[in-house]
């Protein structure tokens, strides 16, 4: 095997290394020290050159863990609707490649509802099951089951049209069929980090009709309600060992549920007036609130007349702590943003080749419970804060045919560990 390289781009510390091997860099590459291979395969820090590099040979995949370590957190991909096999398309919207992912449990009789941190999040219609996969590396974790919400009353399969019977809020009884519950029950999951680095992951749940928050420790087999937190349902992401949920207000309900009970603080801002979703990021160095305004449209695609919402604009604020306050800002510099039913991301456009910083790309998760069946005709694309413009992805035009295939596309970031 010979192997033509510019050995240029290695760090300079493997270049004495590598000359020292032979007088040409012609030679059977498969003989290569494993302490070397081993050295280059920690610089690299893209999960698709790490697999290419795995799959060289049989010596530079043994000299190479399967699960890479110091990976940093990966460009998202798209997740694409489900075509007629068990195969999932993955689409980088930087270079448009393609990848396909065997993933029979993400099936049309289930729904995924949440990605974080390279977990598909997924509840299932026909059961009240609910459970984590991670695509890359096909490991499941099962949740507690629908039936183990505080407010799911009681399930029985051969009730017919009316399978579980939930409490609301204000304590009404009330049913729900199979499909109600799989679509409607539970709007958001996250969770606080990877289940195969921590075996202490805790995962939030957003329950879409009653507004709670609801959350469960690896292990325990119920669901427990934040009850102080009640309807901040907007957003949640966690930060730091805390979870934080954001009222469409904008106010935020810090969570600590590390403990016996749940620890709930509110950093109490301004109201903040307008717009119709709310979005809670992180960056490096501060919380951004991300207001998401939607309107209605005919659409005229497909021989067909329907109304369908769409998004119109995007506005940022950043929160400063004394006061506390949001404040506007108009620039996010290089910072790109991904939201939709994944875990709120920022991350530095400079740390991917082929990026834009200041611009939030967005998928469509504007749950049916809020728009009275009006369609959202996969409302997805990005949104450019230098001149508001709003633009569809080159991977995933607005003509495409994949818009008539339910669900929409959902931000996933591939992570193999």
């Amino acid at each position: 095997m010979s192997v033509d390289h510019d050995w240029s781009e290695l760090p300079p510390e493997l270049h004495h290394d590598l000359s020292e091997l032979s007088p040409e860099l012609h030679r059977d590459w498969s003989e290569l020290p494993p302490e070397l291979l081993h050295t280059i395969a920690n610089y690299l820090i893209n999960l698709t050159d790490y697999l290419h590099f795995r799959a060289v040979c049989s010596t530079w995949r043994s000299s190479t863990p399967a699960t890479p370590i110091n990976l940093p957190c990966q460009l998202p991909w798209l997740m694409l609707p489900k075509n007629r096999s068990n195969r999932r398309g993955f689409i980088n919207f930087v270079d448009n490649k393609l990848h396909f992912l065997n993933l029979p449990e993400a099936s049309n009789r289930r729904r995924r509802c949440g990605s974080s941190h390279g977990w598909l999040i997924i509840v299932d219609e026909s059961s009240p099951l609910i459970l984590m996969i991670n695509p890359i590396t096909k490991v499941t974790f099962n949740l507690p089951p629908v039936t183990q919400f505080p407010n799911v009353l009681n399930f029985d399969f051969y009730s017919v049209g009316r399978e579980y019977t939930v409490r609301s809020s204000d304590g009404e009884v009330y049913t729900r069929n199979l499909k109600e519950m799989c679509d409607l029950f539970i709007r958001k999951v996250v969770i606080s980090s990877s289940p195969s680095r921590d075996p202490n992951f805790i995962v939030m749940a957003i329950l879409n009709e009653t507004g709670e928050l609801s959350y469960c420790k690896n292990g325990e087999n119920l669901w427990n309600f934040i009850d102080e937190a009640r309807f901040y349902a907007e957003d949640v992401i966690y930060f730091q060992g805390l979870f934080y949920a954001v009222h469409k207000s904008g106010e935020i309900a810090v969570c600590d549920v590390t403990g016996d009970s749940p620890i709930v603080s509110f950093i109490e801002t301004p109201r903040q007036i307008g717009g119709d979703m709310q979005y809670l990021v992180r960056t490096n160095d501060e919380f951004l609130l991300v207001t998401r305004y939607l309107e209605l449209d005919l659409d005229a695609a497909y021989h067909q007349l329907d109304v369908v919402y769409k998004t119109v604009e995007f506005c940022v604020f950043r929160l400063v702590l004394e006061g506390p306050r949001w404040e506007k800002i108009n620039c996010l510099g290089d910072k790109m943003l991904f939201l939709g039913e994944n875990s709120s991301l920022a991350l530095l456009a400079s740390d991917f080749p082929g990026c834009v910083g200041n611009r939030i790309y967005f998928t469509d998760d504007y749950c049916e419970a809020n728009y009275d069946g009006v369609n959202g005709n996969h409302d997805l694309g990005y949104y450019k804060l230098e001149d508001g413009s709003i633009e569809a992805l080159s991977c995933y035009p607005r003509n495409s045919h994949s818009m008539l295939r339910w669900p929409p596309p959902i931000w996933f970031t591939p992570n193999p560990c």
